[in-house]
């Protein structure tokens, strides 16, 4: 029982009806735990974790100049100017693998796992008061 109150709080937090949010409000923190439990075993099971960096990349790009500035009456008219390339900072996102004490890794896998057990019992009876407080 405990284990489907717990996948479905995640898709609580998508929905809408007053009960869901309620829920959803009462149980973020369990749900933030779940995603890092999640991440932590992914990189046990790989061995190595994940990490995004931005990286910033000079390129060639298209630009467009400012329009020439109005003329007098009766002047000739400029041609609006031509796109044209040059040079632009681009910043990417790259995921790069990164070295992690492994022994550590599941010290604090068991940790979390531990305070999840805490925190689903003490979010039982907030989920319950949501339920009364707002019956579907």
């Amino acid at each position: 029982m405990r284990r489907i109150l717990l996948s479905g709080l995640g898709l609580l937090a998508a929905c809408g009806t007053p009960q869901e949010q309620c829920i959803a409000r009462q149980t973020r923190d369990l749900r933030i735990l779940e995603r890092l439990i999640a991440e932590t075993q992914g990189n046990l099971d790989r061995g190595f974790a994940l990490e995004e960096v931005d990286v910033v990349q000079t390129r060639w790009v298209t630009c467009t100049p400012p329009p020439p500035p109005p003329l007098v009456e009766g002047a000739p008219t400029l041609p609006e100017p031509q796109p044209r390339l040059c040079l632009d900072d681009v910043v990417e996102t790259e995921t790069r693998a990164k070295a992690i004490d492994l022994s550590a890794e599941a010290e604090k896998l068991a940790s979390m796992k531990a305070k999840r057990k805490t925190l689903a019992k003490a979010a039982e009876p907030a989920i319950a008061a949501c339920r009364n407080a707002y019956p579907e």
